[in-house]
């Protein structure tokens, strides 16, 4: 399989996860600045999760821009992905209609964990596939490190979560 087909598709389907995003944003029935007030905590997790969306659609871009070919391993680490990210419009409605109470805030980092996971698995997937390609896979491992970061990012946040969401 060419890459071209599992970029479309992946592009598709982040596409499709804004949509669904920003269908949660309700318009008030009043005209006034006090009617917008009550969906500030869902807008603001909006932009939240249109943020991370957009860097994990930016990364997988630069990351799938390295491969030449696909294999199944590949793809499947790719739906992998998908998967987690296929569920933050949940998770961000969950957390704006209930005002970024505790619950709420720790699923969404759970699942932002596990879109890093699921990022992690397919960066790993395409090195091992190309482990004879020293020039690549130099570029690779030095992106891997901002993935690094990112999961004990995401795990202090859950942590702290159960205190301070």
């Amino acid at each position: 399989m060419t890459k071209a087909r599992l970029e479309a598709f992946s592009d598709g389907v982040i596409a499709i996860i804004i949509t669904i995003m920003v269908l949660e944003l309700k318009v008030p029935h009043g005209i006034t600045i006090k009617d917008l007030l009550p969906l500030l905590p869902v807008f603001l997790s909006y932009i939240l999760s249109f943020i991370y969306v957009a860097i994990y659609w930016g990364n997988h871009h630069h990351l799938l821009h390295t491969v030449h070919h696909v294999n199944s391993k590949i793809i499947w680490a790719n739906m992998h992905l998908l998967f987690w990210l296929s569920l933050i419009p949940f998770t961000t409605a969950y957390m704006g209609e209930n005002h970024f109470e505790k619950l709420p805030v720790t699923l969404y980092g759970i699942n932002l964990i596990l879109c890093a996971i699921g990022y992690t698995v397919l960066h790993r997937t395409i090195i091992a596939h190309y482990k004879h390609t020293t020039k690549l896979n130099t570029a690779l491992q030095k992106q891997g490190i901002k993935g690094n970061v990112s999961l004990l990012c995401y795990s202090a946040a859950i942590a702290m979560s159960f205190f301070t969401p």
